[in-house]
């Protein structure tokens, strides 16, 4: 792959766009996407569909697969959705650092026009690999604690920061045993009542974790999760802020 200039890629997408615009008034709105990305295929050049993006970290590997790439640099996230919306940026966006690109499109083929927009980030592996870390409030001595950290600060290291959320915690979790062992049911009660069973994941024995990615706009969440802990019989949950500078590492208990 290479790294296309706001140029470069501004040029391709309007021939890319003109495209998909004849094939959406030919075709209508009513397909699904892998319908109109394999048209795309057969009448522009420079089309590769469903290219493999595969992340890696010691025994963990996953991997994505890029919608349509075209001139091996210009990413195309197609839709078939009632609109597009924020997690589909994100995604998008999650690609677009995987694959060190700069610029993608988002292309929704279901509403009556086609709905697109472009997704651009300057942001290179080193930039997300500039971060620092935060642990004044972190409690090594709860069990599972230092290792939860090792865990998550080596992945960081290896890919950097500002991927998606769901793969650091699936990566955490492979290192702590997988899904059969980490995600477990916790009981929720009242004072008065048990109201029930939730799924949370576990490093040991009535420790869970959480990742977010909030930055300055933390306090809520600590406020509502600290209320999840006192109607549980969690004894604390390790809990990781993953910003671009900085990563925040606390300890609830």
């Amino acid at each position: 792959m290479r790294r296309l200039s706001q140029a470069e890629f501004g040029d391709l997408a309007y021939g890319v766009m003109r495209c998909l615009f004849e094939i959406h008034n030919e075709m209508g709105r009513f397909f699904d996407e892998k319908i109109y990305k394999r048209d795309l295929a057969h009448r522009f050049p420079g089309v590769q569909l469903e290219v493999p993006v595969e992340v890696r970290h010691e025994s963990f590997s996953k991997t994505y697969y890029l919608d349509v790439l075209v001139a091996d640099g210009g990413v195309f996230e197609f839709k078939a959705a009632e609109a597009i919306v924020p997690k589909h940026r994100a995604q998008a966006l999650n690609y677009l650092h995987l694959a060190e690109l700069g610029h993608g499109k988002l292309v929704n083929l279901r509403p009556e026009q086609v709905e697109h927009e472009f997704v651009n980030t300057t942001l290179t592996r080193e930039d997300r690999l500039r971060f620092g870390i935060e642990s004044a409030r972190w409690d090594v001595c709860v069990p599972g604690a230092e290792r939860f950290r090792e865990v998550l600060a080596a992945l960081l290291r290896d890919w950097g920061a500002c991927l998606e959320l769901p793969l650091y915690e699936e990566a955490v979790t492979h290192f702590f045993g997988g899904e059969a062992r980490v995600v477990t049911e916790v009981e929720v009660r009242t004072p008065d009542h048990t109201l029930g069973h939730q799924k949370m994941r576990l490093v040991a024995p009535r420790v869970a974790f959480t990742l977010t990615a909030l930055g300055e706009d933390s306090g809520s969440f600590e406020t509502h999760a600290r209320r999840l802990l006192r109607h549980t019989d969690l004894e604390a949950i390790l809990w990781a802020d993953l910003g671009l500078k900085c990563v925040t590492f606390t300890t609830m208990c």
